[in-house]
C-alpha cells in the first residue's frame, strides 16, 4: 500500500502475510474482490456505529450527525489502516469514482440553504478535515485533542442546530 494501488497485487499480500499466493487467491477471486474485503473489514466498525445512530432517524442532517459519531468512536488501528489503504486507491479512476459517490451519498439530501443544513455540511467537513489530517500524517493530532476536535464540531455545528 505505501507504493501505491498498483503495487498492490494478490503476490504482494500473499508475502506480507507469510501465506501462499494460491492461499490469497482461493479467498478472493481478484484484486478488485481482495479490496473491497479490505474495505468492509476496516469500514465494519464504522459502518455498525453510523447504523446505530440512524436507527430512528434517517434524515439528511441526522446521517451527517451519525457519520461524526462514527468518525469520532472509531478503532483508531482500522481507520489508519483504511486511510492508507485509501490513500493508495486514490490514485485509480475507478477506487475514486467509488469514493466520490460514498461522500455525495453521505450529504445527499441536506439542505444547505437552511442553517442547520449549513451548520450540518460544516460538521461534515470539519470531521474530514480532521479525519484526514490525522490519518494521512499532515497534523499530529493526539487522542487529547482528537476529543477536543470532536467535542467542537458537536457544541459549535451539530447541537446548535437541534436547539
Amino acid at each position: 500500500m505505501e507504493q501505491g494501488a498498483a503495487a498492490l497485487t494478490i503476490d504482494t499480500v500473499a508475502k506480507k502475510m507469510g501465506i501462499s499466493k494460491g492461499g490469497v487467491q482461493y479467498c478472493f477471486n481478484s484484486k478488485e474482490a481482495m479490496i473491497d474485503a479490505m474495505f468492509e473489514h476496516w469500514e465494519g466498525g464504522y459502518e455498525a456505529r453510523f447504523n446505530q445512530v440512524v436507527a430512528n432517524d434517517n434524515s439528511a442532517n441526522n446521517r451527517v450527525r451519525a457519520h461524526i459519531h462514527a468518525t469520532h468512536d472509531h478503532d483508531k488501528l482500522s481507520f489508519a489502516k483504511g486511510a492508507s489503504l485509501m490513500a493508495a486507491l486514490l490514485q485509480t479512476p475507478e477506487y475514486l469514482q467509488s469514493t466520490k459517490a460514498w461522500y455525495q451519498q453521505r450529504l445527499a439530501g441536506v439542505d444547505t440553504t437552511t442553517v442547520e443544513g449549513k451548520r450540518a455540511r460544516l460538521a461534515f467537513l470539519a470531521t474530514e478535515g480532521a479525519f484526514l489530517l490525522r490519518y494521512f500524517g499532515l497534523m499530529d493530532i493526539d487522542d487529547n485533542e482528537w476529543e477536543e476536535i470532536f467535542s467542537d464540531i458537536d457544541s459549535e455545528l451539530v447541537t446548535v442546530t437541534t436547539k
